[in-house]
This record gives C-alpha cells, structure tokens and sequence, in this order.
C-alpha cells in the first residue's frame, strides 16, 4: 500500500511538473503585458513580482489608445512610430473574420469529401485521399511565390477572401483525414438501416451520420481555427494591407529596438478568442479527441 502511495505521489508530482514547463512561457508572456518598461527592460535584474501592475499595454494595442499617452516615460524613438501603429484592432477583427471563416469553409468542404471516401467506394479512392493528404507535406513557404503570383492575378491578393480561400486549402488536408476517421468509427450498418427506412443518401448524411460525430467536428474545426489565427507566411505574403495577429506583432519589433510590453500585450489577447472557441465546445471536443481510441 504505501508503495502504491509513493507511486501515485510521484505520478502527480511528475504531472505537475510537466504543465508548469508548458504554461510557465504563456504565464511569463502574460506577465511581461502588464509590467511598465522600466521592469521589462531592467538590466540590473529579472523584475519578477516586484513591481506596480499597468494595463497601458493593453490600453494602445487593444483599445487603440496612443502611445505617448504612456506611463513610465517610453522612448518615443523606439518601435515603430506614426499614429495608430500600435493599434491591433483592426489585425484583432481581420484575424476573426478570416479564422472563423476559413474554419467553416474547411469544416464544411472536409465533411463532405471524409463522408463520399469513408461510405462510396470507388476507384483510386484511396490513392485520391493520400493525393490530398500530399497537400500538406511540403510547408506553405515553399509555394508562396507561385501562389502570390496566382493570387495577383485573380484579384484576391490584398483581400480577406484571398487569405480565406488559402487558408481554407491547407486546412483541408487535415481536416479530411480527422473527419474520414471520425465516420470511419460509425458503423455503415447504420446508413443501411436508414435508408432502408426510406432515408436519401443526405438526409441519412445530415440526419443520422452527422449528429454521431459531433465531438469529431468539434474537434476538427477547434484545430482549422487555431491552425488559421495562428498562421504567418501566407498572410504576410498575400497583402500588405491586412495584417493578422501574428503579421502584426512582427511590426513592434525593429532596427530600434523591441516593444516587449505590447508583444506580450497583444499576444495575450490573442489567445482568448482560441480560448473562448474551445469552451464553447468542450462538450463536445473531449469525445471527439477519444473517438476511435477503443475497439469494440
């Protein structure tokens, strides 16, 4: 028994330790949003606790108020300059509506194509998924130029439908192999009983397949969402008007020196909006994550 006591001890302990390495970087970024500059770039010493709490990080980047209204006497010189250049509002809305757009297109697109290639069997199926699969395997880096040439010429670059619909492409990859997996683990049986009740192939889709992998789809769009707010290349490249999130950080850091308060400000706030779509679905996300785990 006490053997059985000093393993679990140390299985918590070894736990605890485990997510106190991955949330110490996240709890460090949050704490540098609120500290003054003086704490931030103190050469003396790591400013930890000791000091006085300022939400004026915030106040410029995500409120839009001005820099020179700051406390704590900020060099001017330093950063980036102009009126509105630390103001992340517009990368906060652009962020949303691309993420939550490309997330609903892939989730919607994925859904339909995993559906045909896990219940209609046909010829090249397989090789056609491992094509779309492909898709995926070299990093959108290595594509960029012909893309932004392609999109240049259709008229989507500078545009949010140019960076939805990249977006929306290589998301769908995993999208697809998520989903074809998740009706994978629903019985065929089950469509055939529905439609030999007097189901159509999409009411049986829509009506009897769907609502069963729910968590699957929950899961699913949970990582096109992270996978697009937190995306770099492609929205660096495709416009020079819209600046995402990440797009916009770049610009605090300069020839002049980094704007490590807001960074770290924006960064913050960033994370919520990913946090806040999780909690909408972790009713559904937990078993969506399990699914397939066990074999009947």
């Amino acid at each position: 028994m006490p053997s059985s006591a000093s393993k679990s001890v140390l299985r918590y302990l070894v736990s605890i330790f485990v997510v106190a390495v991955f949330v110490f970087p996240i709890a460090w970024f949050a704490l540098t949003s609120i500290k003054p500059i003086s704490a931030v770039f103190n050469k003396d010493r790591v400013v930890v606790f000791d000091f006085k709490p300022t939400f004026d990080n915030y106040r410029v980047t995500v409120l839009g108020g001005e820099k020179e209204n700051l406390v704590g006497g900020q060099s001017a010189s330093m950063g980036t300059s102009g009126k509105g250049a630390y103001d992340g509002r517009g990368s906060i809305m652009s962020s949303l509506i691309i993420a939550v757009s490309s997330t609903f297109l892939a989730t919607f697109l994925a859904l339909l194509a995993a559906y045909a290639l896990s219940r209609m069997k046909f010829w090249g199926s397989q090789g056609y998924l491992n094509w779309v699969l492909s898709q995926r395997f070299l990093p959108p880096v290595a594509i960029i130029i012909p893309l932004v040439f392609i999109f240049h010429d259709l008229g989507l670059r500078d545009t949010h439908l140019g960076i939805i619909i990249a977006h929306t492409l290589i998301n769908i990859p995993i999208a697809l192999l998520l989903l074809k997996s998740f009706f994978d683990d629903v019985p065929i049986e089950i469509d055939q009983a529905a439609m030999i009740d007097g189901a159509t192939r999409f009411q049986c889709f829509y009506l009897v397949v769907l609502p069963m992998i729910r968590g699957g789809i929950a899961a699913t769009a949970v990582l096109c969402f992270i996978f697009s707010w937190t995306e770099f290349i492609l929205s660096l490249f495709l416009t020079n008007t819209i600046r995402t999130i990440p797009v916009k950080i770049t610009t605090f850091v300069t020839s002049t020196g980094s704007e490590w308060g807001y960074i770290s400000a924006l960064g913050t706030a960033a994370i919520i909006p990913g946090f806040i779509f999780i909690l909408l679905v972790q009713n559904h996300l937990v078993r969506g994550l399990t699914m397939g785990a066990i074999k009947d």
